[in-house]
């Protein structure tokens, strides 16, 4: 008999491994063998590093993040939960203050259930999960320099690991690269048109410190939240966030004019100033565990390529290449989500 052989598996490269990367290549093993390209070097546990600057800060998983989790990669939220995070009540597990500074009643008659724990975890259990399936293959330290193609379609990417560039060839290019990625550019130099872009800018600034939280609260402490008011300025408001390890992450923003700052002796005072002083009278003895982080990149935008007369075949962008949002919202990742289940409904047709 003659020997049978089998097609090849199409090929897809994703450029950057943070959520929005992996989920995807997650995706794409369903088509393809898949390349992740990611400029950092991955740490190996669940630990920060320099392209997720925003991991620092508190982050929320809203319910419909949790439901395109599972959809995505079934046991993962339970996977996480295992590590110390915690699936809260909205609004139950959480003491809230509105804009209108008016505290939500606490209930727990609903399904809905946020993810809490610490992004460094999160991108942790993620990379694990995603990485060990033997159709991704993993390229860290290495740099997209360009795609490779033209405006009709796109055949790969130009990367440089190290020293000098090669090309890898792919049926279908992803970036995933979040909010500085290169695509505007890269898209006009392949001859298309420059895309629209719109920027919101609140100037809203974040400073978070990490503290050991007190014995007695870990494991049932609620999400602690004053929320801005809108109508007085500067807008000012904070969250205590209980995380995996015993620890609280504590996030405090404002705007223009009343931006918290890394001065420690500057941050409980912050804190007790919000409008109610709950967040600063339970931080105000507690231990911090290390520095202040802070930011400012936190302005919407958006990128309208959806818009553009013409497309190149074989490129897809997602995440927060596409549309970042000021973290106020806690949509980041939530969204990130959905566009890969979105990607893997486009590609089942």
């Amino acid at each position: 008999m003659p020997e049978m052989t089998s097609p090849a598996r199409p090929t897809a490269v994703v450029i950057g491994a943070s959520a929005a990367g992996l989920f995807a290549a997650s995706v794409l093993t369903e088509f393809a063998d898949v390349t992740l390209i990611e400029r950092d070097e991955l740490p190996e546990g669940p630990e920060g590093r320099k392209g997720v600057p925003q991991a620092r800060h508190a982050h929320l998983l809203w319910s419909g993040g949790v439901r395109a989790f599972e959809e995505l990669l079934p046991g993962l939220t339970d996977d996480i939960v295992a590590r110390g995070g915690r699936l809260v009540h909205i609004m139950g597990d959480m003491v809230s203050r509105a804009p209108n500074e008016v505290w939500f009643r606490r209930f727990r008659t609903t399904h809905h259930r946020n993810l809490v724990c610490s992004r460094n975890l999160l991108d942790h259990a993620l990379r694990e999960r995603v990485l060990r399936d033997p159709r991704i293959s993993l390229l860290d330290n290495t740099v997209a320099e360009g795609l490779e193609g033209d405006a009709t379609r796109v055949t790969g990417v130009r990367i440089q690991p190290g020293t000098g560039i090669r090309t890898l060839s792919a049926d279908l290019v992803v970036d995933a690269s979040g909010r500085g990625s290169h695509a505007p550019a890269w898209l006009t130099g392949l001859g298309l048109p420059p895309v629209t872009e719109r920027q919101v800018n609140a100037g809203v600034a974040y400073a978070t410190r990490v503290y050991r939280a007190p014995a007695a609260t870990v494991g049932s402490f609620p999400l602690v939240n004053v929320q801005a008011n809108p109508a007085r300025t500067p807008g000012q408001g904070g969250i205590i966030l209980p995380v995996e390890d015993g620890r609280w992450i504590v996030t405090l923003s404002g705007t223009r004019g009343g931006e918290p700052t890394k001065d420690p002796d500057a941050f409980v005072d912050f804190a007790l100033n919000l409008g109610d002083p709950v967040i600063g009278t339970l931080i105000e003895k507690a231990e911090p565990l290390g520095p202040i982080a802070t930011t400012r990149s936190t302005a919407n935008q958006r990128r309208y390529y959806e818009k553009m007369r013409a497309w190149p075949d074989g490129f897809a962008i997602l995440g927060d290449a596409i549309a970042g949002y000021n973290p106020v919202y806690g949509h980041g990742l939530t969204v990130t989500a959905q566009c890969a289940l979105a990607l893997r409904r486009i590609l089942r047709t």
